[in-house]
């Protein structure tokens, strides 16, 4: 038993959202929303603002269990439901993510952005770079902080500015047409709510950033150094508790109203003016053009319009940001994936001291990540659908999970003035559903 320290000021809380914001771009804000948009129209985009509110509610039941425990969410679970436990995250985070698509699409973006042509070894080398950056830092989540909050500082400004300058009143009344288009396919549509933010188990890894950060009772353990700062390794799976005091009642209280704060303004407030301000954008220049893809190619169409109707450079500038951007989402990927998979498995061992070895696990994780892609690489591949699939259905059936196996764990495992209130639970509860009711659809469509 410790005390809970004195809750922080927000200006010192800042960073972990940061994080998950930027794991979220390349998967439904840079690319799959302005692509519906540019097929659909702006009446869909109520749905990511709905798809990120449930992810807002989601972490921030993450980030509860840790604020008061100070250990992972995957420890409590583990403790809670059963030894599976790590093997499930170890499987269902490393499987749907390991394939480098997000890469390959930063790779291809960055190359045509300086005009060079998209071959593999811009796909081998930005992955041998990620690898390389987080030993640039002494403690692996404070470089992980400051390269994601440096891309999203500068980029997200520059496409607010972008947007205005480009669209008009009526491009910004279209989005008070709600519906839903009846030629949108349903699933397409149901994976882009259910990817409105990070998506998968890469929400889970904001458990661990929290930690590292030092919130609540995170205070009382270590950080991950870097491969050759072991000094830095103090880090325990297990955590601590705290009596329900009139002081710690009080400091907690106030640490979870600052902390949904941070969440708020940097995960939701950002992440939703990401999405309309870049779908705003796609609408305004490319919606229904006839050379609209599915791949990447819809982004440069994207830049090649803006140049159009600006200036040549504005374009150029436009496609190198959204390059850097998804290069930052590959980084924050593997970087939480090797953080999720190292967990766990010092989870699975920790009664023989394997959390001594979190930053070899790390390591180890993240670095089979970036062989894998340059071998995939260099073998020639090209993303097939049926792997996309399975991994969309692995992250659809995990969020289903672990929503609901969280939010139990919540409501009977914590003290009962630590724990949700009603209508937090009814909010978590309406994402339960909802991704299990994806994961039916895809699995029948898909497999049946």
């Amino acid at each position: 038993m410790k005390e809970l320290p004195p809750a922080w000021p927000l200006k010192k809380l800042i960073g972990p959202s940061f994080i998950i914001l930027g794991v979220g771009l390349g998967s439904g804000e840079l690319i799959l929303w302005p692509y519906l948009t540019a097929n659909f129209g702006l009446g869909i985009m109520w749905a990511a603002v709905v798809g990120i509110t449930m992810q807002f509610f989601i972490n921030m039941e993450i980030e509860r269990y840790t604020l008061v425990t100070g250990e992972s969410v995957f420890m409590g679970m583990t403790r809670k439901y059963g030894k599976w436990i790590p093997v499930w995250f170890l499987l269902t985070t490393l499987i749907p993510w390991m394939w480098p698509g997000i890469i390959a699409s930063a790779a291809k973006v960055l190359a045509v952005s300086v005009g060079m042509e998209y071959t593999k070894w811009w796909g081998i080398i930005m992955l041998l770079v990620v690898g390389v950056l987080f030993n640039f830092g002494s403690v692996v989540y404070k470089t992980q902080e400051r390269i994601q909050k440096a891309i999203i500082l500068v980029g997200v400004p520059f496409i607010l500015g972008l947007t205005i300058w480009l669209s008009k009143s009526e491009h910004w009344l279209g989005l008070l047409s709600v519906g839903i288009p009846k030629e949108l396919p349903m699933a397409t549509f149901l994976a882009a709510l259910a990817y409105a933010g990070a998506g998968g188990n890469l929400n889970l890894a904001q458990s661990l950033y929290i930690k590292e950060k030092g919130y609540g009772m995170g205070k009382y353990f270590g950080k991950i150094g870097n491969i050759w700062n072991e000094e830095t390794e103090v880090t325990q799976v297990e955590g601590q508790q705290f009596k329900c005091t009139p002081e710690n009642l009080s400091r907690f209280k106030l640490w979870w109203k600052r902390i949904n704060l941070e969440h708020g303004i940097v995960f939701w407030f950002t992440g939703v003016i990401t999405m309309l301000m870049l779908s705003i954008l796609s609408f305004a220049t490319v919606y229904k053009h006839p050379a609209v893809e599915t791949s990447i190619n819809f982004v440069i169409l994207e830049a090649v319009e803006i140049g159009q109707r600006s200036w040549p450079i504005l374009g150029t500038i436009f496609l190198l940001l959204v390059g850097i951007m998804l290069f930052g989402t590959q980084f924050s990927v593997f970087g939480s994936n090797s953080r999720i998979a190292g967990e766990n498995l010092a989870i699975m061992f920790r009664h023989k001291g394997a959390h001594r070895q979190l930053h070899k696990f790390f390591f180890g994780f993240l670095w089979l990540q970036v062989v894998v892609g340059v071998l995939i690489f260099t073998l020639g591949f090209t993303e097939p659908l049926r792997l996309v699939i399975i991994g969309a259905v692995m992250n659809a059936i995990s969020m289903f999970i672990y929503t609901g196996l969280i939010l139990w764990m919540n409501m009977t495992s914590l003290d009962k003035p630590l724990r949700p209130a009603n209508w937090r639970i009814l909010a978590v509860l309406c994402a339960f559903v909802f991704y299990g009711f994806f994961s039916v659809i895809t699995v029948v469509k898909y497999f049946l």
